[in-house]
């Protein structure tokens, strides 16, 4: 692991944390005593996400965080809150068992998330998703999600 601030490829790990779907290290570098981060995860097969326009691209967990925190905005309370979501779509989309997934189907592991955490990050995700064009449509995805909610109590 090379220092970000030098270079040196030589550090200890001074602390280990599980930190859900990875392994958190604090690292020291041995030439200049600098600390840093890292993060360690399983790495998983290559899957293939069917986008609307019929293109076909891998999955990349980061472009699935960037469009979250996007179309969020501050509703959520902290970046960690936002990894854990991605983390949980993720297992799901594995979890499957597939090489191919549709970018619906990943919108809706979203979509399932947000509605168990943050009411209005639910709508904003889904007006974004959907490419809501009227008013309508948000009553629509507001009567969805308290339908959601009372058959969950």
């Amino acid at each position: 692991m090379h220092c970000p601030k030098c270079g040196c490829d030589d550090s200890k790990v001074i602390e280990s944390r599980d930190a859900g779907s990875a392994i958190r290290r604090r690292r020291e570098c041995l030439e200049c005593a600098n600390r840093f981060t890292t993060y360690e995860r399983v790495e998983r097969p290559n899957i293939a996400v069917n986008k609307r326009d019929g293109r076909k691209v891998l999955f990349d967990r980061q472009k699935l965080y960037n469009a979250i925190q996007r179309s969020v905005g501050k509703f959520l309370t902290s970046e960690t809150e936002i990894d854990n979501i991605v983390s949980c779509v993720e297992d799901r989309i594995y979890s499957l068992g597939e090489l191919e997934i549709t970018s619906r189907q990943i919108g809706d592991f979203v979509l399932d998330e947000l509605a168990n955490r943050n009411e209005v990050a639910y709508v904003r995700f889904a007006s974004v998703y959907r490419e809501f064009k009227s008013a309508d449509e948000f009553v629509q995805v507001l009567d969805e999600l308290r339908e959601k909610k009372n058959r969950k109590e």
